[in-house]
Formats: structure tokens, C-alpha cells, sequence
């Protein structure tokens, strides 16, 4: 026997929205919610420059030098800024799904005629959208205080664009940990290990002046490769390889974790129909 699906149109009268603009008004409800909660956005955007005011001031000498990396510690903490930034906000958009699960408000989503993928669209979006303001936000503040980057206005862009890929793939991770648990505490609590990575590469003092094992696992993480891109953007100049670096290590990031929470969705709607 062979099914047949019949498609039923609207009622007459009912107006129907596309599925990217469903994405697109979930993703300003995201964004705004971000906004309503500064105790969510306000840490992962003032402690960076906190952080980078005290480092310029403790070793702005110390990369002076055989193996330094120039004049200036704050030119040299420009990409990790942006970096760290993005890292400490890496749970805010999974934190917000989590807590949409646990009010019953995803499950309302999900009994109403929106998109599937508008769920998780609108939300990365936001996280997305969030990446931007950060980058842009330390570009313009160390600016103020004379950071420059050497490869000129296409060195910006590329920067501003990694924190965005960046933030995107953060987003794809928290928000498949919000959709296999549920749990806002589960989804904070991968907070640490964004503080293991950052700490466990060469965002705060170059590869030059390290040995040993300590060394050999700064050199295998990728934030480490990252932050080395967009370093030599800032204080060498413009380097195609070096761009195209800066861009695919987030991006290739994105893409895995995406699909992870693209799985985790459809894992959780399958959940709700048993």
C-alpha cells in the first residue's frame, strides 16, 4: 500500500509565517533576553579588560626582548581578549534553552506550528549576534587606549568575523548540552572548561618562552592556533594563511557542534512524543 500525504492548506484568514522568519523572531527574543539579564553578559565583557589591564601592567616588560613579541603587551593581548571574551560568554545561549525546558516554554514551541529548525536557528543566531557586539566592544575599547592592529581594516574584519564563528560554536555546544539535560546548572558547568582551554594555551605569554610539557599541550590546542592567527594579524601584518586560519578553525568548530545539537534536537523531540 502506498501513503499518501495531503497537505492542508491555512485556514482562510490565518496568515502563515516562513520559517526564517519564525528563526528570525525567536533569535531577537534571545537576543533581548540576553540583554534583560546583565548578570548573564556583563562578566564575559568587563573581566577580559580587567584581566588585560593587569596583565599590560605585570608584563608589559617580561615580552620585551629575545623571543618577545614587540613593544606593546596590549597589541599582544588584543586577540586574546576577543578570544576570552567569547569563551566566558560561551554558555549564555545553552543556559537560556535550558531554562526554556525547564519552564515548558520549548515545549509549547514545539506543540505550535514553528519550524524545528527555527528553534535552534533563532538561538544560535543570537549567540552569533552576541559575538559580534563582543568583538566589535574590545576592538573599540583597546582602541581607545592605542591597540592597533597592522593588517589595517581587513585585520578587523577577520577578527570581528572569528569571534562571531567563534560564539557560534559555543552556542552549537551549549545548547546540545541544554537539549540532552535540560538543566541550566549542567549547562553552566561547562564554564570551567572554557577557563581550561584559555589558560592551557598562549593567550597570555608567547610559546617562545615555554619548555617542556607545558609547551607541547599549548601547542596542540586549537585556541592556541586560533589566537596566533589573529596575533600575527595584530602584530605582523596582513598574512592570507594566517586569515583563512583564524577563520576555518572556528568555523570547522561550528559545523561539529552544530550538527551535535542538531542531533540533540531531534533526540529531545523524539523524547517528547513517547
Amino acid at each position: 500500500m502506498t501513503a499518501v500525504t495531503v497537505s492542508t492548506p491555512a485556514p482562510s484568514g490565518v496568515r502563515t509565517v516562513s520559517p526564517a522568519r519564525q528563526a528570525l523572531h525567536l533569535g531577537r527574543r534571545a537576543v533581548l533576553g540576553t540583554l534583560r539579564q546583565p548578570q548573564m553578559w556583563a562578566p564575559s565583557m568587563i573581566f577580559p579588560l580587567i584581566l588585560c589591564a593587569v596583565n599590560t601592567a605585570a608584563l608589559n616588560k617580561a615580552i620585551k626582548g629575545p623571543g618577545g613579541v614587540g613593544p606593546s603587551y596590549l597589541n599582544f593581548a588584543l586577540a586574546t581578549v576577543v578570544v576570552q571574551g567569547i569563551l566566558f560568554a560561551g554558555s549564555n545561549g545553552g543556559n537560556d534553552l535550558a531554562n526554556d525546558i525547564e519552564t515548558g516554554f520549548l515545549d509549547r514551541l514545539v506543540a505550535s506550528p514553528v519550524s524545528r529548525p527555527a528553534i535552534l536557528v533563532g538561538r544560535l543566531g543570537g549567540s552569533t549576534l552576541f559575538g559580534l557586539a563582543q568583538g566589535i566592544f574590545f576592538l573599540f575599547v583597546l582602541g581607545l587606549f592605542g591597540a592597533r592592529v597592522k593588517a589595517g581594516a581587513p585585520g578587523y574584519l577577520v577578527i570581528i568575523l572569528a569571534a562571531m564563528l567563534l560564539a557560534l560554536a559555543l552556542g552549537g555546544l551549549s545548547s546540545a548540552l541544554a537539549l540532552r539535560t535540560g538543566s541550566a546548572e549542567a549547562v553552566q558547568g561547562i564554564s570551567p572548561l572554557f577557563f581550561v582551554f584559555i589558560f592551557l594555551s598562549s593567550a597570555f605569554f608567547p610559546r617562545s618562552r615555554m619548555s617542556g610539557w607545558f609547551k607541547a599541550i599549548v601547542s596542540a590546542n586549537p585556541i592556541t592556533w586560533l589566537i596566533e592567527s589573529l596575533r600575527h594579524l595584530v602584530l605582523v601584518g596582513w598574512s592570507t594563511r594566517e586569515a583563512l586560519r583564524a577563520l576555518v578553525i572556528p568555523a570547522a568548530l561550528a559545523v561539529m557542534l552544530i550538527a551535535l545539537a542538531v542531533s540533540q534536537l531531534r533526540w529531545r523531540l523524539s523524547e517528547g512524543k513517547k
